[in-house]
């Protein structure tokens, strides 16, 4: 009863007088190998030694590389697609927009922060929580923002790790 009540529901073969049910089990994430809470889409390639936090959307539909000792903290959102041309189009443009994403080695991206598709995030950046990245963060920068903007250089000097301000063009 439920499952038909769902498949009519998910094609639009329901009448308004037919009460439309909700699948009451629980939806279940693609399981991958770093975080059970985390939504994969594709396969990603994703460095030795990257931690993954929950919550995150990790899209690899068209094509992501995560270097190596990166952090994702929680609630990211990387994309490597977008529908918006073919939503609009009301489906005139019959395709899916994709570009791949590239993040290099030791970056960390904080929660909520959010990689829009065709970005290169170079190696030993900072992507502050919140930011929204639409253009490729050189390497040793931090940025935050929406959209991310440069605000600082990443010195690292053995075990010091400094953040220098740069000047406001």
């Amino acid at each position: 009863m439920v499952d038909d009540a769902v498949a009519k529901a998910e094609t639009g073969q329901h009448t308004d007088d037919e009460a439309v049910q909700r699948d009451p089990r629980p939806a279940q994430l693609p399981p991958n190998t770093y975080n059970a809470h985390s939504w994969f889409v594709a396969t990603p390639k994703v460095g030795e030694g990257t931690w993954i936090g929950a919550f995150t959307v990790i899209d690899g539909s068209g094509g992501l590389t995560i270097g190596k000792g990166c952090d994702i903290s929680s609630g990211v959102h990387i994309y490597t697609h977008s529908s918006a041309r073919r939503c609009v189009s009301a489906r005139a443009v019959p395709v899916v927009d994709t570009s791949p994403v590239v993040i290099g080695d030791h970056v960390f991206i904080g929660a909520n922060a959010v990689v829009n598709m065709g970005v290169t995030i170079g190696s030993h950046a900072v992507v502050g929580a919140g930011a929204v990245v639409t253009r490729d963060v050189p390497p040793y920068t931090v940025v935050v923002g929406v959209p991310a903007r440069p605000v600082a250089r990443v010195v690292v000097e053995g075990a010091s790790v400094r953040y220098e301000r740069m000047q406001a063009s």
